[in-house]
């Protein structure tokens, strides 16, 4: 039999990547794997587990995003030194294809789903081409069931995927572009099958938005979260979704009755400007002045809500950094992603950023390794980097300082009132301040702008 090697690099074990809580499997790789010919033997290899070490194959496969990217060419390397073929795939080659074929004998450009057999086919036939396309998936009529048998059974969350697209087009963000900005959906039923198959408890659902864009999306959500709560699974999930869907307190209600503990909600900012400028414009729609009210719609049905927000926009200062910190303190939110701005390839920012000349590390491939939400790569105006990296120190300090913390933690019992789903936050918190205390920053700057 033939070995398809499909690889997951690491390339820093830094970030979420440092907690089970945080850390979730390659379901891309799953995927190729499922639509692979039966007479391969195929292995995923995982460096979120598993330390790499060479082992022959005939075909390898490699995916990655920005972050992890130089170490997929290391390995790719390894490989073509050794003649044997390496194809590339993600988000970043989607991007960058040209930068990516420099180590790799092909790449796949988009969803690979849809050319992954003619991929198979040429390497057969000794006639790989280097540039595979593989255009949009029809997600009404797809039922591959990725290979989870071939993940590292250390993840504790098993991830599903129900959607695609995204028609918001946010200026730092690179999905629109990689899945288009058509919303597709996959039908309630067949998602149902694929969770009756899932041995594991829990589950995250992947999509950038489980919930969706309008009435058709929304209705398809609570004909699968009804289909969830009559069939008894059981499965304790969290979710990623836009900021409209408090909405819709139904689709809400059911979500927690099919078993949803938290919801990832990208608030990103507490200024209008900073809205404006990431062309956010669902949260210009709700107001920040109503962010509160989101929150407490889905603490009515016991569901804690991951805020994640961006700091190092043009729109800052040492005074709204503490209103920052003030405003999460009093925002009844229970988890806290903060990243830091970071433009990356196929958005809109870096493209602004690159007109305007204000990129300060463009040494690629070497320099994508500083892209990774925790380095600030572009010129600020009215701020630096040093300013961010203190701002971020001085935010989460006061997250997670005793006594704060605890009392966060407590509140969030209180707000939502279900011991499962509060272990969930407090364990994703724990996730949350372990990346932040092992950042390149924390140590070297300070934690208060008074030093």
């Amino acid at each position: 039999m033939k070995k398809l090697l499909l690889i997951n690099p690491v390339g820093h074990k830094s970030g979420f990547l440092l907690s089970k809580a945080t850390t979730v499997p390659p379901l891309s790789l799953a995927y190729i794997a499922s639509l692979t010919p039966p007479d391969w033997q195929i292995k995923i290899l995982d460096e979120n587990f598993d330390d790499f070490k060479f082992e022959d194959a005939d075909l390898v496969g490699i995916t990655a995003f920005t972050s992890n990217i130089n170490r997929a060419y290391e390995i790719a390397k390894i490989y073509k030194e050794k003649d044997i073929k390496v194809i590339l795939g993600g988000i970043h080659v989607s991007m960058l294809p040209d930068e990516a074929l420099q180590f790799a004998d092909a790449v796949v450009i988009g969803e690979a789903e849809n050319i992954w057999e003619k991929v198979i086919q040429d390497f057969n036939n000794n006639a790989l081409l280097r540039k595979y396309h593989g255009g949009i998936v029809d997600l009404t009529n797809f039922n591959v069931i990725p290979r989870r048998d071939l993940f590292n059974h250390n993840y504790f969350w098993q991830t599903v995927q129900t959607s695609r697209g995204c028609p918001l087009n946010c200026n730092f963000c690179s999905v629109s572009k990689y899945l288009g900005k058509q919303y597709r959906q996959r039908k309630a039923d067949d998602i149902l099958k694929e969770l009756e198959s899932i041995k594991s408890d829990y589950i995250f659902f992947l999509d950038d938005n489980l919930i969706g864009y309008g009435k058709e999306a929304y209705e398809r959500a609570k004909e699968l979260f009804r289909g969830m709560i009559k069939l008894k699974l059981r499965k304790k999930w969290w979710m990623q979704t836009s900021i409209n869907a408090a909405d819709d307190e139904e689709v809400v209600r059911l979500a927690a009755q099919a078993g949803c503990m938290c919801v990832f909600i990208g608030f990103e900012t507490i200024t209008t400007d900073s809205l404006v400028t990431f062309k956010k414009g669902v949260n210009i729609k709700i107001g920040v002045d109503n962010y509160k009210k989101v929150v407490d719609v889905f603490h009515k049905y016991g569901i804690a809500v991951l805020g994640a927000f961006i700091i190092g926009s043009d729109y800052e200062s040492v005074k709204y950094y503490k209103q920052l910190s003030e405003f999460f303190i009093k925002s009844k939110i229970d988890i806290f992603q903060i990243s830091l701005l970071t433009p990356i390839p196929g958005t809109d920012f870096i493209e602004q950023l690159k007109k305007e000349d204000r990129l300060l590390y463009m040494n690629y491939p070497s320099d994508w390794d500083k892209y990774r939400f925790s380095y600030i790569v572009h010129l600020l105006k009215g701020s630096t980097p040093e300013l961010i990296y203190t701002a971020d120190n001085y935010i989460k300090k006061r997250l997670y300082a005793f006594p704060a913390y605890q009392i966060r933690l407590l509140k969030t019992l209180f707000n939502i009132k279900k011991a499962t789903n509060w272990f969930a936050v407090y364990k994703i918190n724990q996730g949350y301040k372990k990346a932040w205390k092992n950042s390149h920053y924390y140590s070297k700057y300070p934690s208060d702008f008074e030093h």
